[in-house]
């Protein structure tokens, strides 16, 4: 058989904050309606207990005062150039995934100049010039949308070695006056991928993407609250047709990149989600097994980090995988040969589904 080149993930890192925010800390927040803006009637300690039931968010972690995402990226860079013991002066790209740049604390303006890629090469000491530095914003799917990328630079024989991170501060973007600021959190996650040549498949197998516009499910608005400033703008979001449109939507997506690497869904060990809502990521992946004539499924094939660490949004995949490869999540481990589903929603909106297979 021919070689063909894949693209192989060859070390994971994450950086997790340290500041736990559970859902007590929010019994005082004032909360308005969207809709009508004004204030909610209904009691925090009811809205959060709902906000709870519906989502399983118990806590979330935030940034300490003086990080911002740059940072974050660094650090979960690190992990996986320890796990790896990969020289980064080797890298030939750094593609880093998130969606405002740097948000210092106090100041809603996003920094992306210099491009967070820049910064985290600078801070991880890099001296390589040739290194191609590249920031993807692509909201909540940005890391599976980065991959995708660094797949297509590899197979195309320009790059044999990269480094692909996710990271946002979401605490710091999100409205202080919406409930749905209790989703939020922040994170960063990062591999490093490079080509290997192999007569089986292996490393990522397939991939599928679809897009959508509408401008109501995830926007840059003014505040909920009409006597905040109006010359800030905060990340808003409508929930409800967000979890209409990733049922009706992502489970097509994840069987057209199943069905693009000739695989079936009894051939995939582990299905990793974009962690933005329990109920959601079970529905949609219900909805998966139905597409292949099952109503029953087995629960375990779907890691969840989001009871404790919350929607960290292109955070949330790469850092699921990092904690499940390092065996740190109980009862959930990817071994040697097998073949495991990547897949996020989000932004208005993009989906994308990535088969990724392990080498032996």
């Amino acid at each position: 058989m021919n070689k063909k080149v894949y693209t192989v993930i060859v070390g994971t890192g994450s950086y997790i904050p340290g500041r736990i925010i559970p859902n007590d800390f929010f019994l005082n927040a004032e909360f308005y309606d969207p809709a009508t803006n004004k204030k909610f009637e209904t009691p925090n300690s009811e809205i959060i207990r709902k906000f709870c039931e519906i989502t399983n968010i118990e806590e979330r972690r935030y940034a300490e005062s003086d990080q911002v995402t740059s940072d974050l990226a660094t650090y979960a860079a690190r992990d996986a150039i320890e796990t790896s013991g990969i020289d980064p002066e080797t890298f030939e790209f750094i593609l880093v995934a998130h969606n405002f740049g740097d948000v210092v604390q106090g100041i809603l303006v996003p920094d992306q100049m210099p491009a967070l890629a820049n910064r985290v090469k600078a801070k991880l000491g890099i001296n390589n010039p040739s290194v191609l530095t590249n920031d993807v914003t692509s909201g909540c799917p940005g890391w599976t949308t980065a991959m995708i990328i660094a797949d297509a630079y590899i197979k195309s024989g320009t790059f044999k070695r990269g480094l692909v991170i996710g990271a946002d501060v979401l605490s710091r973007v999100a409205d202080p006056y919406d409930r749905d600021r209790m989703i939020f959190s922040d994170g960063a996650g990062a591999v490093i991928v490079e080509a290997l040549e192999s007569e089986t498949p292996v490393g990522i197998l397939s991939h599928a993407s679809r897009s959508d516009y509408d401008q109501n499910m995830l926007v840059m608005g003014i505040s909920a609250n009409p006597d905040n400033p109006k010359g800030y703008k905060y990340l808003r979001m409508l929930g409800s047709k967000v979890y209409a449109y990733a049922l009706s939507t992502v489970p097509g997506v994840v069987k057209e990149s199943l069905d693009k690497a000739g695989l079936t869904l009894t051939d995939i060990s582990k299905v990793l989600i974009h962690q933005a809502n329990e109920k959601m990521d079970e529905a949609i992946l219900s909805r998966v097994f139905r597409l292949y004539g099952r109503r029953d499924y087995d629960k375990n094939i779907m890691p969840m980090t989001i009871q404790k660490f919350g929607n960290s949004s292109t955070a949330t995949v790469p850092t699921l995988l990092d904690l499940v490869l390092k065996d740190k999540m109980e009862d959930h481990q990817i071994s040697k040969g097998d073949t495991i589903i990547l897949t996020s929603v989000g932004a208005g909106m993009t989906i994308n589904s990535i088969v990724y297979k392990m080498p032996e």
